[in-house]
């Protein structure tokens, strides 16, 4: 690890998509980029040593499972996430703002003392105040801390919105105070509001007068229509500081990136590659194949004829048909790792176009490819 201030430099756009670099202590990030998501430390059904092959420059985990498994004790006999789960490239964490939302059943909301859950493994009480939150994001030894944030379910309501702001930003100025400072690393604010424009700079101006070192988009992909997402971001994402990253949290589709691109996001992270690997949904240059389809049980050819990663081309959809039909896990394992393949071959084929000038023939080539 070198010594590194965490910087961004916005390098050049083509319209509203740009082109740029993050540096951090462990490495370059470029941007556009995509996350793949390790959740609990480990991206489901993948070596890390296969995921660097991808290009994945950085991954993200959860201060939430990872509070709760393996335990903060634990990560810090390691001095971090990075050399538990053997990954010496950036990472960055979720707050545990989500599972606030997504664990719904199990916690509850209080200003002044953060989230209330009850342990989904075991039932104990844990308490997730702002300042708890980043004292686990730094034992994780994240070089991206988001700040927790409650994220509503999809909702019309504005005061529930509005309330949620006003929890959010209470709860990122805590942050921020307990962050201190770090030039190696990020802090980054989290904004909501929904659907609706107003609340959204709201928010995000709320969150610029504190100061942060990148801004986030959350409380989308929670159940809106493609659409209504690409309204709101073109509608708000102006908001943001020009000369900070943007992060579109919890996206997506690869449709739903190339929009988001082209409104002028520079970060993503989801499941879906993982998720649609374990069940034998593929993402390739020909769209989405699925592979369980009893179409491809005699097919001699790879996957994917474009992929640059030599071992998946060694495998015929034929053979991994017999592998998801006969419950092997290597299925799994194979089409994960092309699907995350996949996708950061897409994000350099929209840095290569951002670059040239040409993203709007690469966005009208795409955009509906993957829907």
């Amino acid at each position: 690890m070198r010594n590194q201030e965490f910087s961004f430099e916005l390098i050049t756009q083509d319209d509203n998509a740009r082109l740029g670099r993050i540096s951090t202590s462990r490495g370059y990030i470029d941007t556009p980029t995509f996350m793949p998501v390790g959740t609990q430390g480990t991206v489901k059904g993948v070596f890390t040593n296969d995921i660097l092959k991808t290009g994945t420059q950085i991954i993200l985990g959860n201060t939430y499972h990872l509070l709760l498994r393996p335990g903060i004790d634990t990560l810090k006999k390691f001095n971090g996430l990075h050399k538990f789960m053997n990954w010496d490239k950036p990472i960055l964490t979720d707050s545990g703002g989500y599972q606030i939302m997504s664990l719904s059943n199990l916690n509850k909301i209080d200003k002044d003392i953060g989230a209330i859950f009850k342990s989904h493994l075991d039932g104990k009480k844990i308490i997730l105040s702002p300042e708890k939150s980043i004292q686990v994001q730094k034992s994780i030894n994240s070089d991206i801390v988001m700040v927790l944030d409650e994220c509503p379910k999809l909702t019309e309501d504005k005061k529930i919105l509005s309330n949620a702001i006003n929890v959010s930003t209470h709860w990122a100025e805590r942050c921020k105070i307990e962050f201190g400072q770090d030039k190696e690393k990020a802090l980054f604010g989290i904004a909501q509001g929904g659907l609706y424009e107003d609340l959204r700079e709201e928010s995000i101006c709320k969150l610029v007068d504190i100061g942060f070192d990148g801004y986030a988009m959350g409380g989308l992909a929670v159940g809106e229509t493609q659409s209504e997402m690409f309204e709101i971001l073109s509608k708000s994402v102006n908001f943001f500081p020009k000369k900070k990253p943007r992060y579109l949290m919890g996206v997506g589709t690869p449709s739903d990136i190339l929009g988001a691109v082209n409104q002028g996001i520079d970060m993503f992270d989801c499941v879906l590659p993982t998720r649609s690997g374990r069940t034998g949904l593929a993402y390739t240059w020909e769209g989405k194949l699925n592979i369980k389809n009893s179409k491809y049980q005699n097919d001699k050819t790879p996957l994917d004829p474009y992929c640059e990663l030599r071992e998946l081309n060694r495998y015929s959809k034929s053979y991994l048909n017999h592998l998801i039909k006969s419950n092997e896990m290597m299925a799994s394992m194979l089409i994960s790792l092309n699907n995350i393949n996949f996708y950061q071959q897409f994000m350099n084929e929209i840095r290569k176009n951002i670059k040239k000038g040409t993203f709007a023939t690469f966005y009208k080539k795409y955009i509906d490819y993957y829907n």
